[in-house]
């Protein structure tokens, strides 16, 4: 056997015998680490949500029977006062229609009622179109799982035409499987800027 054969047989004994003394010693140098310690939350916090059974980053998925998409996302929900109604603060989501377009929303709080399927979002509510209406409301009356939004309160808009003011809206489609259509009842006033687009 010629010197090179010796020293790989002894590499190959050697080497894995480096390795299991490399192992040991990192587990016999480490720190004992308090499990306790690495939980990122402060014990005012973790009574709060213990008190008010909250969820955090709660989503909601639905689809109507036509094929809406319907997304609601809220930074926060809890339990209210009975009849099975959650409040959720920082709500937000979105509507894509079946026939095509987009219809996003958020609001500063919204109550969501599971046995009715329905969202009601007040305070400082905003809707966008995917064809350019920009609306702000102070209610909006949404469909979990079907394409039903109704703004009861008056509306104040910026769209296609111009800017107007109406007494509500709704978004439905009247017929089965028609388009989705957009209607401002109630008062319309319409100020036509015939410079937007």
């Amino acid at each position: 056997m010629d010197r090179y054969s010796r020293m790989i047989v002894w590499l190959k004994v050697l080497l894995p015998l480096m390795a299991l003394a490399l192992l040991s010693t990192l587990f016999l140098l480490s720190r004992n680490v308090d499990p306790l310690a690495s939980i990122p939350f402060a014990q005012a916090e973790i009574d709060e949500r213990l008190k008010d059974q909250q969820i955090t980053g709660p989503i909601f998925y639905g689809s109507s029977d036509r094929g809406d998409e319907i997304a609601l996302f809220a930074e926060k929900m809890a339990m209210g006062q009975g009849n099975g109604i959650t409040v959720a603060n920082a709500v937000s989501g979105q509507i894509d229609w079946a026939s095509g377009g987009r219809l996003l929303f958020v609001s500063d709080t919204g109550e969501i009622d599971m046995s009715k399927d329905t969202v009601i979002l007040s305070e400082n509510v905003s809707i966008k179109t995917s064809s350019g209406y920009e609306i702000n409301s102070e209610r909006l009356i949404s469909g979990m799982t079907s394409l039903s939004v109704t703004s009861p309160d008056e509306v104040f808009a910026v769209g296609p035409l111009g800017e107007f003011t109406a007494g509500a809206m709704w978004v439905n489609t009247p017929e089965e499987n028609g388009p989705v259509q957009m209607v401002f009842t109630n008062g319309v006033k319409l100020l036509y800027d015939p410079k937007i687009k």
